[in-house]
């Protein structure tokens, strides 16, 4: 059996740019790639947490160290500058991988900068 799992997340990322003609996709500051595990033209899920727009694109690479988190393409209509979003990819695992398996979790602050690196979720209380 194969399960589908969360691979990356960047959190609470901004949007620094909408580019409605750019030719599609998200741009990601390259460091904010490497540190995730995302790689270029990799699919991932995008969550706006500031108007609820979930929608899929793939990534491609921003200036290393740039903060650029831009949406891009018909994207655009769906994330605007300064909107708050978390940005997913997940990987399709065997039995024997999902032992060993860890996400890589990137948590942003408001200027897209590393605060902090974890590979799992605190358990929610009431």
């Amino acid at each position: 059996m194969q399960r589908t799992l969360l691979k990356a997340k960047l959190h609470h990322a901004r949007v620094t740019h909408s580019e409605l003609e750019y030719e599609g996709s998200c741009a990601i500051d390259g460091h904010l790639l490497d540190t995730a595990g995302i790689m270029e033209y990799e699919q991932i899920q995008i969550y706006n947490l500031d108007n609820g727009e979930r929608f899929t694109t793939y990534a491609i690479r921003a200036e290393d160290n740039s903060g650029i988190i831009s949406v891009n393409g018909a994207a655009a209509h769906k994330a605007n500058p300064a909107d708050r979003i978390i940005i997913c990819s997940f990987a399709v695992l065997d039995q024997q991988e999902l032992a060993s398996f860890k996400p890589r979790l990137v948590y942003l602050d408001q200027n897209n900068q590393i605060k902090r690196v974890g590979n799992a979720i605190p358990v929610q209380v009431a």
